[in-house]
């Protein structure tokens, strides 16, 4: 029995493959790509938990793995098929979400027709079953050069237009009447913010897999509340909660060759949790 628990320990703590693997170029294209998409979650994920829109991740990230799906089916880049998802997702959303109250049903009506045929698209797909299995759990070590460009694409206009959008945009996070009294777009920000965590999420696909997205999304996001009332160090927070899960899922998951959004997840929670403790003591 110990020699068993041994062997287990020693495969998923073998250092030596560990660093062998990290001095490998796929492996370092995907840690460039897992600091991206943390850096972009742990920016946005405080204004998805602030405007309570963690259901419309989940549905957009469903909607990038039906995009997804196709284009693995139908022989162009997974990634551009992932965007397309999510911005159909977003459309979607806006058409049959307008009023507060339908939003929540709209998502879910779109999200489980969205997801029945990304079921149809797997299940049509010719090639290695592990391929499409990987739009679920996540495939960073297969991002390559192409997703890695895209990704630094995306990652550079979300901030963009955060940076700019900003201050109106927390706004009409805090108190959307007030902001509206004042002459904000509160509808056509809302609008915006929906596209850029539609596409955000849509680059979690290829790494955590659709199903897992909101560990990087939601979780590091939702645990820095916990500890931080204010909405920059809650931000500051957010990012390096989400880079030491995305990085060091990555890096856990080499020596056993397991998914990396099962160490991404876990560690995400860890965190949570030890937040959640802080924030009860307080």
């Amino acid at each position: 029995m110990n020699d068993k628990l041994s062997d287990v320990v020693s495969h998923f703590f073998d250092f030596g493959a560990t660093a062998d693997l990290l001095s490998r170029d796929f492996v370092q294209q995907a840690l460039l790509a897992s600091a991206l998409l943390a850096l972009v979650s742990g920016i946005v994920g405080p204004l998805i938990v602030m405007r309570q829109m963690s259901f419309a991740v989940h549905g957009s990230s469903e909607l990038s793995l039906t995009g997804a799906a196709f284009a693995l089916l139908a022989g162009f880049n997974i990634g551009i098929g992932a965007l397309l998802g999510s911005a159909l997702a977003a459309v979607l959303f806006g058409i049959l979400g307008q009023r507060a109250r339908e939003r929540d049903s709209a998502i879910g009506v779109v999200l489980a027709f969205g997801l029945g045929l990304a079921v149809l698209f797997i299940h049509l797909y010719p090639g290695r079953t592990g391929t499409s299995f990987a739009l679920l759990t996540g495939q960073i070590v297969g991002v390559g050069y192409s997703g890695l460009a895209l990704l630094t694409v995306v990652a550079v206009v979300v901030i963009a237009v955060l940076a700019v959008s900003y201050r109106p945009l927390l706004f009409a996070t805090v108190d959307p009447e007030v902001a509206a009294g004042r002459g904000v777009p509160v509808r056509g920000l809302g609008i915006v913010f929906a596209a850029l965590v539609g596409v955000t999420a849509a680059q979690g696909v290829q790494i955590v897999g659709a199903l897992l997205v909101m560990s990087l999304l939601i979780t590091p996001a939702a645990a820095a509340a916990r500890v931080f009332t204010s909405p920059v160090k809650a931000m500051g927070a957010s990012v390096l909660f989400a880079e030491t899960a995305a990085i060091g899922g990555l890096v856990l998951s080499l020596a056993p060759g397991v998914p990396v959004s099962v160490f991404v997840t876990t560690i995400s929670f860890a965190i949570f949790l030890v937040c959640w403790l802080v924030g009860s003591r307080r």
